[in-house]
């Protein structure tokens, strides 16, 4: 079993917090308080749970410079007053640095029971495919 530190589990918190302000700020119409709340949690959650030296190296990879660069620009963009147009530059750059985990991610679902029957049915499946890509592939060891 792996060991959670308690930094670890504050971070776990943090990132949940700042997951659920992102969404609220979303539901709210775009606020951009609670966007920029949501993504200054995610950040620090991200921070703790895999330790401030391991969140540069993720973020500052010379083949992740584009993704990184759209993410905190698009944090940027939010903080400054432009909630809809920073969000959307923001998911771009979300989906450009961790599009390597998410055939892992898609893996990992498929395994629940409910949650894989959902996955697995004829409808999903092209729709599942495509968001996870191979599954054998090998994904960035960052978080490892």
């Amino acid at each position: 079993m792996i060991e959670v530190t308690d930094l670890q589990k504050i971070g776990i918190g943090l990132a949940g917090f700042g997951v659920s302000f992102l969404f609220l700020g979303v539901l709210f119409l775009f606020d951009k308080g609670l966007l920029a709340i949501g993504n200054i949690l995610f950040l620090c959650g991200l921070g703790c749970v895999i330790g401030v030296e391991r969140t540069f190296r993720f973020f500052f990879q010379r083949h992740k410079i584009k993704g990184t660069t759209a993410f905190f620009g698009g944090i940027t963009v939010v903080l400054l007053g432009f909630p809809i147009i920073g969000m959307i530059i923001e998911s771009y750059g979300f989906f450009a640095l961790f599009s390597g985990f998410f055939p892992v991610a898609i893996n990992f679902l498929g395994r629940i029971p409910i949650l894989g029957s959902i996955l697995n049915a004829p409808f999903m499946q092209k729709f599942v495919q495509k968001l996870g890509g191979d599954a054998n592939r090998t994904t960035d060891s960052t978080f490892a």
